[in-house]
């Protein structure tokens, strides 16, 4: 079933990759009952001590993060709403076999701790600059999935010149439209907040992957998001639907990419309105999660991206 495109623009906006186990995608052969398998190991050209780093908030919570690969710049990995850091496994190892790749994971999700009562936008950007004051790198792009592309683009502020840009994945859809009232953010949330478990579930299984895809991955995408603690995952989402991006975007003064699915239209043009060097690629017949369904097609993309923000500026 396909849900109405205004259920389905709710989805898009607050919901990112899922938590718990690694991402990796299930072959077709798998059985129903075989839990798809672990992602890629971290690459062996990473530098050592590869294993988790931990850092702490402005708030006090503890960030924990990784860091792979090496050189510049270092490309800091933000998970979404009721996510981790575990949905970019299939990119880790093309990435850090060029960049320094960080993979984040944001408080209250994965293993960061939880100990915070304000679950803003801000605070988030917060835990984003947190880590990135702890990497030695000169340059840094921020490259978020869905809920996580706001946050990278509210740390870009936070964290200043070092930022080089920001790649957003499956996300700014909502870039340029009107805010949302406090009624309907209520009314948006309250399923969530009545059945945060089967609201989620029904969420992703209904609206958040393309006809087609595989019903294994669908399945578990909407078990794990649904693991995250409704005390966490309800005020994030309040914050994220109450956040006011058109006042955050003239603080953004770096280039912003876009690789975007195309189970809804992105507006590239009324985006550019407010982000100027807005660039925007869509990848045909994919879904929501579409870094972790369709790796082969996702990371020539990103790469490219990655390489036109590593590029040095044109001598003038």
């Amino acid at each position: 079933m396909r849900h109405a495109p205004a259920l389905l623009a709710l989805a898009l906006l607050l919901c990112g990759g899922c938590a718990r186990e690694p991402p990796a995608a299930p072959t077709a052969s798998a059985p129903a009952d075989t839990a798809p398998a672990a992602g890629p190991a971290a690459p062996a050209a990473a530098a050592p001590g590869t294993g988790p780093r931990l850092t702490l908030s402005a708030d006090g919570v503890h960030i924990e993060y990784r860091v792979l690969g090496r050189g510049e710049p270092a490309v800091l990995l933000i998970h979404g709403w009721s996510s981790d850091a575990n949905y970019w496994s299939e990119q880790l190892a093309p990435l850090a076999a060029r960049y320094t790749v960080v993979p984040v994971d944001l408080a209250g999700h994965g293993a960061s701790g939880s100990n915070r009562s304000d679950w803003s936008i801000a605070n988030y950007a917060g835990d984003v600059a947190a880590v990135a004051r702890e990497l030695p790198n000169a340059h840094l792009v921020l490259v978020g999935h869905a809920m996580g592309a706001t946050v990278a683009l509210a740390a870009v502020p936070l964290i200043g010149a070092r930022v080089s840009g920001v790649i957003a994945v499956d996300a700014l859809r909502s870039v340029g439209e009107p805010s949302l009232s406090p009624q309907e953010i209520a009314r948006r949330v309250a399923p969530f907040r009545a059945d945060f478990v089967g609201a989620t579930r029904r969420l992703v299984s209904e609206s958040l992957f393309a006809p087609g895809a595989n019903h294994v991955l669908v399945q578990k995408v909407a078990y794990d998001m649904s693991l995250e603690p409704a005390a966490v995952g309800v005020p994030t989402l309040e914050a994220l639907l109450s956040f006011d991006l058109g006042a955050l975007l003239p603080q953004v003064r770096v280039p912003v990419y876009a690789i975007n699915s195309d189970l809804l239209p992105t507006y590239a043009a009324r985006i550019r309105k407010f982000l100027p060097g807005f660039t925007l690629d869509v990848l045909p017949h994919s879904g929501h999660f579409l870094m972790l369904e369709d790796p082969a097609r996702f990371n020539p993309l990103l790469l490219k991206d990655l390489a036109a923000l590593a590029a040095p500026p044109p001598a003038h």
